[in-house]
């Protein structure tokens, strides 16, 4: 019996980083995983290793900014499961450039999909989850998102918003049996840092007390914890998961 026993879990993005780590913890904690991704070949690669943990796994084709598409997998997973019972809205993407140089393109396509994909995600999850009486919505927030990031306007806004998103769910929800929380991830190796120089790359893990990077995997134990009853308690918090690099 693991953690998260046959609660049925929507994982966004999670074909690679911190979220195909999140479908992999959620696995082993007994959880029944629904991995969503813009990636087919991704998807098709998560299901299979939640399959071989010996828990009922599905995956769907899910781009976060079309809410048609989300309210479909939402409806399939009703469907196919009969309930939803916890919600990481962990897709995201960064198209950094410093405020003078950003164009309205990036500015909308990281807003897009951190923003906006988090409310689309929510708003179909929590009429469920209500519905029901209980569930656990856990957004992707970021350190940048509590003390902003040089060369990242358009992700330290998304970011902020999310923990907006967070405290204000937690409170129009709690009454309703549903929790909500937000991790704030520090300088965590994912797909995303691997395009990084390496003297950039040394530079973050000497800010870090601990003096190294995180691993995905220590993002998805800190999902796996509030998604599970251990913490029942825990609503409307944004967990930095960062090794003190803001301290």
């Amino acid at each position: 019996m693991g953690r998260l026993d046959q609660k049925v879990s929507i994982i966004t993005g999670a074909g690679q980083g911190i979220g195909l780590a999140t479908a992999i913890k959620f696995a082993q904690e007994g959880a029944t995983v629904v991995v969503c991704d813009v990636r087919q070949s991704s998807i098709d690669a998560a299901v299979l290793a939640c399959e071989q943990l010996d828990v009922k796994a599905a995956g769907f084709v899910m781009d976060v900014t079309d809410r048609t598409q989300v309210d479909g997998v939402i409806s399939k997973v009703l469907d196919r499961f009969g309930r939803i019972d916890v919600l990481v809205n962990n897709a995201g993407i960064t198209q950094d450039a410093r405020l003078v140089k950003m164009t309205e393109a990036q500015f909308d396509r990281v807003i897009d999909v951190n923003l906006r994909g988090v409310f689309h995600c929510a708003q179909a999850a929590a009429e469920v989850m209500t519905a029901q009486g209980s569930g656990v919505i856990l957004n992707a927030s970021s350190v940048v998102g509590i003390y902003g990031n040089f060369g990242q306007t358009n992700y330290a806004a998304s970011k902020f918003g999310v923990i907006g998103f967070t405290k204000t769910w937690s409170r129009e929800l709690g009454p309703k049996g549903v929790r909500v929380n937000a991790v704030a991830p520090g300088f965590i190796q994912t797909p995303i840092l691997a395009s990084m120089p390496e003297d950039v790359l040394k530079g973050m893990e000497a800010r870090v007390p601990l003096k190294r990077l995180g691993r995905a995997e220590e993002i998805a134990n800190v999902y796996a914890f509030l998604a599970s009853d251990e913490a029942s308690y825990i609503n409307g918090a944004v967990i930095e998961v960062s090794g003190g690099m803001t301290v």
